[in-house]
Formats: C-alpha cells, structure tokens, sequence
C-alpha cells in the first residue's frame, strides 16, 4: 500500500529534511484539498503528521485540519504528531483517525503503550524513527541508547501489531528507502512494517516491493509527490 503523506506545520503542507524544524519546505497546497487530491487519485490511507504537536508534546491547531481532511474525504487516515497520553488517543479516535501512530509515548512509558493497546487494538501502532540505528524522540530532536530493533522487538512483545520505521537520515532526502534495516525490523519484531523516509522515484518503490518480505506491507511516501517526481497514481501502479 503507498500512503501519501501530509506533515503540517503552521496548518500548512510541509516536509523537513532529515526532521530537522529549521530545515523545512513549505509548500501552499491547502492540507484539505490535499488529502482531496489524494483520495481521488486512489489512496486507501493517508499518513498526517501534526509536527507542531511532534515538537512541542501539546496538542496544536493543526488537529482542526486533521479533524477536517476526516469530515471532507472517505479515505483512512493515519495520524500522529504529539500524542503523550491516553486521553490524546481517545480525542483524536473519537475524530474519526483510523490509526494512531505513537512514538515518545512508546519509548518513555510502555505501560501506558501496554493499556492503549489492550484498549484499542489495531488502531495503535508504534513510530520507530532512528538515526544511525538509534531512536530518536520528541520529535525527533532527543535521542535515547535504545536500538531500532530492541525497541521493535519490545512494543512487539506488549502486543502492537504495527510499526512504522522511519530512516531519519533519509527521510526528505529522496535517497532511497533503508529497504535492509526496514526488513530487519519486520523480521525481528514479527509484525507488519510500514516503511517510511527517502522514496524517491519508482523504482525505489519497485525495489521495496520485490524486497518479498510479506511482513513490510506498505510504504509512506512525501517529498518525491511535492516535487512531482510522480504522480501517487503513478506509485500506486508501480506497488502492484
């Protein structure tokens, strides 16, 4: 599955490069009329990313947006960016999200990952999102000692059913997916992978897709539909 994504910064398009906040470009398409654009092209999902809530750990404006792509387009959206707590996750599923994406809260208090997961199932999954095999946090400006495939392994055994792995050093860089390291994880978890950071044309989708590990199932993909290096009908063609 290729889900197209949306970062919002300021209630506008965005996308970071390597996650860096002062390394951002912004782009004026309207996030709504987007995630429109997107459905129409034939997405099942679209992956949403708050990282105003990311960087600050509070809820931001930009959940009127998410609330709003919701009520305006029939896809599923995967949402995350600043969720620490389960009253967050209870907010944004009463919203309608279809799948929330937990990553400082999943590192800094897996008790707290164990119940939302006994509550919510397979709308929790786990962003794992590492630099030189290290997870990074906080929107990804603290990192931790923790490697990408122990933590993997952990959020694995509480019970998640999904994580997406996220190669910072690639993500906005349109250098390729880690298509080894993502593998690695779905291996060593046992759950479905969903890769993310550094598509950059088709081939590099080709490329995951002829990977054959059944657990890596889908791919995000950003930058490289800003850029208009293809269209996500293009993409959605080429992941077949």
């Amino acid at each position: 599955m290729i889900l197209p994504a949306i970062d919002l910064k300021d209630g506008r398009c965005v996308r970071l490069i390597q996650g860096r906040r002062s390394d951002v470009r912004i782009y004026d398409a309207d996030p709504v009329e987007t995630a429109k654009a997107f459905a129409s092209a034939g997405a099942k999902m679209i992956h949403v990313v708050d990282l105003d809530g990311a960087f600050k750990g509070v809820e931001s404006p930009n959940r009127a947006i998410v609330e709003k792509i919701i009520d305006t387009v029939n896809v599923a959206v995967e949402f995350g960016g600043g969720i620490r707590s389960i009253a967050d996750v209870e907010r944004v599923h009463a919203q309608g999200v279809t799948r929330v994406v937990l990553g400082t809260l999943a590192v800094e208090a897996p008790e707290t990952l164990k119940e939302l997961i006994e509550r919510f199932g397979a709308l929790i999954c786990v962003g794992i999102d590492a630099r030189e095999g290290l997870v990074m946090t906080r929107g990804w400006e603290a990192s931790t000692r923790s490697s990408a495939v122990e933590l993997a392994r952990s959020v694995a055994e509480l019970g998640v059913e999904r994580i997406i792995y996220t190669d910072i050093a690639r993500d906005g860089m349109l250098t390729g997916v880690s298509i080894e390291q993502t593998c690695a994880i779905a291996r060593t978890a046992k759950v479905r992978v969903t890769a993310s950071g550094g598509v950059s044309c088709l081939d590099d989708i080709k490329r995951l897709r002829d990977a054959n590990e059944p657990l890596v199932d889908s791919v995000i993909v950003g930058k490289a539909l800003y850029e208009g290096r293809f269209t996500l009908a293009e993409a959605l063609r080429s992941a077949e």
